[in-house]
């Protein structure tokens, strides 16, 4: 049995933790081991190195769980609480503890899982209102988010080639296997031209301040309307590349996730009304190449998954089956 597999198991028992609860309920990203109590959650970072991410010694999960709890706390207002030990006494694995730090969590107030917007849209509970407000709350954010000409450069041509780049020859392993090869052909050839025809565009956006320290992951599983409010959370900390983006990229982002859940009518009022509040209509034109990198950015992530550490086949079968979706949904945006 691995460390991680000790810890796994350690924390799958509620006795272990400084409140109490009644039953602790796990789950896993190809990065992370999440632990969620009746009222808290915490997450541990596996220890991988995925090229664009860096988990692999114990001091930089550390770094990485602190820059968590730092970046959401922007937005995620009293949901992030900090970050605590995992202790090794001999055999005894704890949280915050006796012994030799082994690993750190990140602890998190548990938001209610009824009232996230994936779970609502599941139930065709969200409403154009509520994108009104969620496009308002970004909007907020992103007028609030810092900019610099370092973060600048993130948005220039030669960053937004290097993404999208990446994007495809990380993804060549899975050619024939998820990827159809004309299908990656006909996305590859079309990001790569819409990037000549808008050089302008692109480094217009970079000179006006549009690039800035965003969420870098914003889509539905992020987003909980709670009795106090919008709540925001899980942002990107492990790589500063990922987000500082153009809001142009973050707004498609989400509206991409609502084509997903074939909710096109609320993409479109999301889209609308943040252009509206922010005066920015340089994104319609952006709108679907964003759209068509981020939906092959969350495949490119399940085709991942789909290798990761303790998955199991069910899980690697159904991440199989969401990357096909989302490859075939970034070439529904080549127009």
């Amino acid at each position: 049995m691995t460390r991680l597999e000790e810890i796994a198991r350690a924390l799958g028992n509620p006795k272990v933790y400084p409140e109490p609860t009644a039953r602790v309920d796990v789950s896993q990203t190809q990065m992370s081991l999440v632990f969620l109590t009746d009222k808290f959650v915490y997450k541990i970072k596996k220890p991988v190195n995925l090229g664009y991410l860096d988990y692999s010694t114990l001091q930089q999960r550390k770094f990485f769980c602190e820059q968590e709890v730092r970046l959401n706390s922007r937005f995620g207002g009293d949901v992030y609480l900090g970050v605590i030990p995992v202790n090794a006494d001999g055999a005894v694995i704890s949280l915050n503890g006796k012994g030799e730090i082994i690993e750190y969590a990140v602890k998190m107030r548990r938001l209610p899982a009824e009232r996230m917007m994936d779970a609502l849209l599941a139930q065709n509970r969200v409403t154009p209102a509520m994108m009104t407000q969620v496009a308002a709350k970004v909007k907020d954010f992103h007028q609030i988010a810092a900019t610099s000409p370092e973060i600048g450069k993130f948005g220039s041509i030669e960053t937004v080639t290097f993404n999208t780049e990446e994007n495809f020859s990380q993804t060549q392993p899975y050619l024939g296997e998820v990827l159809p090869p004309a299908q990656y052909e006909r996305i590859a050839l079309y990001t790569r031209e819409f990037i000549k025809r808008n050089a302008t565009l692109f480094q217009k956006r970079v000179a006006e301040g549009k690039i800035r320290d965003c969420h870098g992951d914003l889509h539905s599983q992020h987003i909980c309307f709670t009795d106090e409010g919008i709540r925001i959370y899980d942002c990107i900390e492990f790589n500063d590349r990922f987000r500082y983006v153009d809001v142009a990229a973050e707004v498609a982002f989400l509206a991409m996730d609502l084509d997903r859940w074939g909710r096109p009518e609320l993409s479109r009022q999301f889209v609308a009304d943040y252009i509206q509040k922010s005066g920015d209509k340089e994104i319609k034109t952006l709108l679907n190449f964003y759209k068509c990198y981020f939906a092959y950015v969350r495949a490119k992530v399940n085709c991942f998954k789909m290798g990761a550490p303790l998955v199991t086949p069910a899980e690697k079968e159904k991440s199989r089956q969401d990357a096909r979706k989302y490859f075939n949904l970034a070439e529904s945006y080549i127009k």
